[in-house]
């Protein structure tokens, strides 16, 4: 029970923490603003946190939230691939509504410098485990090829979408994400797609 009531506390910590990022800026929200916001102390934040900057590297946990509430939204009837341009619209519209682009790019630059632990990669995630299931059993259905591994699809979408983010960013948000996403996504994954008249 200990477990579950810290992950609680860490959860509404970041959670906290991104929507102030988001409503005041990053530079501009204290650690105080955040216990107060999270409804925690700062004896609990620091148990978790070194400090501000190390709440950076918790995006993807914030991601993985809006996956597992997308889980739950997802119309099981949809198919293979109508599952995976779901998440992906509207996880990037949540993105572009709910995440500040500057945020974003620190996020994938520390990424990019991080040595130890890279969480947009971490396999563990919510994000991998969700997709692994939705990609095998689109292979299982016959509705995505079978002549590349369940992982070799992964890695080809999970690389998709953050070479989307990428883009964005570098373009200084310059077009809509989900708009571009709506467009591209689904001309990328039909080369997933099972051939007509091949099952597999």
């Amino acid at each position: 029970m200990a477990k579950k009531n810290g992950r609680n506390t860490r959860g509404r910590i970041i959670s906290a923490a991104w929507k102030l990022f988001y409503e005041q800026g990053y530079d501009n929200t204290t650690v105080e603003d955040i216990v107060f916001e999270s409804e925690t102390s700062k004896g609990s934040f620091y148990h978790y946190f070194e400090g501000k900057d190390a709440l950076l590297g918790t995006l993807a946990y914030v991601f993985d939230e809006k996956y597992d509430q997308l889980k739950e939204e997802m119309d099981p009837a949809l198919d293979a691939m109508d599952k995976l341009i779901f998440l992906n619209r509207e996880l990037f519209a949540m993105i572009e509504d709910t995440v500040s682009l500057e945020l974003l790019t620190r996020l994938l630059s520390t990424q990019l410098l991080a040595r130890g632990e890279k969480h947009l990669l971490d396999r563990n995630r919510t994000y991998f485990r969700l997709l692994r299931q939705i990609i095998s059993e689109g292979q299982k259905a016959g509705q995505l090829r079978g002549d590349r591994t369940v992982n070799e699809i992964l890695k080809a979408y999970a690389l998709w979408e953050r070479a989307l983010l990428y883009d964005w960013c570098l373009s200084d948000g310059g077009y809509s994400l989900t708009a571009y996403t709506e467009k591209m996504t689904p001309m990328f994954l039909e080369s997933y797609r099972t051939a007509p008249g091949k099952v597999k």
